[in-house]
């Protein structure tokens, strides 16, 4: 009975997309903040700063979030060769990403803790920190087009499904169409597809 009740529960979780279907991946990992970063160890919770099932921060459709959204203004990529419209702010979950990678917003800032701890100030030599300057960064919060020719490499019709549309009409690339943030492949930087012999860029361009 005991067996089947935790089944039946880490079943339930991953229907909410919580963190059980990952955990097998995600510990130890960057987003391990269970080890990740010593402020996390007290806890010894991997899930709470970014997920808690109850009294957490979510809004309409949200992920039951748990952590402080960013309130920085960005600068957006644009380019002469970018058919897409470019969005003035990161949108849906790319804001979710940047609440971290901002390097302003506190890592620890979740719940009630304030948060101390930024990214700029844990990993000051990485990349992690993407800072509000996102003009050097792959268009996020923008449309894939599949008819697009987004400076010379072709866009495919029909995407890989390693590769995910977010947004009301399912068409928008945000930072979670390259990056699985539960390290559900394993592979360096998160990604969603190896990116030897720039596979994951072949995933979306044709060239």
């Amino acid at each position: 009975m005991k067996k089947k009740l935790l089944v039946t529960s880490l079943a339930l979780l991953g229907g909410l997309g919580v963190c059980a279907t990952a955990s097998a991946v995600i510990t130890g990992s960057k987003h391990d903040f269970a080890t990740a970063t010593g402020f996390m160890t007290a806890t010894g919770q991997i899930c709470l700063p970014c997920h808690a099932p109850h009294n957490n921060k979510n809004a309409l459709n949200e992920v039951l979030w748990n952590h402080d959204n960013t309130t920085q203004t960005f600068v957006m990529y644009d380019s002469p060769t970018l058919d897409g419209l470019a969005q003035a702010t990161p949108q849906g979950v790319s804001k979710f990403c940047l609440s971290c990678h901002d390097g302003v917003t506190a890592i620890d800032a979740y719940t009630a803790h304030a948060g101390s701890l930024t990214i700029q100030a844990a990993y000051p030599s990485t990349t992690a920190n993407l800072g509000v300057a996102l003009s050097n960064d792959h268009p996020i919060s923008i449309k894939y087009d599949p008819l697009a020719d987004v400076g010379g490499l072709n866009a495919i019709a029909s995407l890989p499904v390693s590769i995910k549309l977010f947004g009301a009409g399912a068409d928008q690339v945000e930072c979670g169409s390259c990056h699985d943030v539960h390290n559900k492949y394993s592979l360096p930087k998160l990604v969603n597809v190896t990116m030897v012999r720039s596979e994951l860029c072949l995933e979306c361009h044709s060239k």
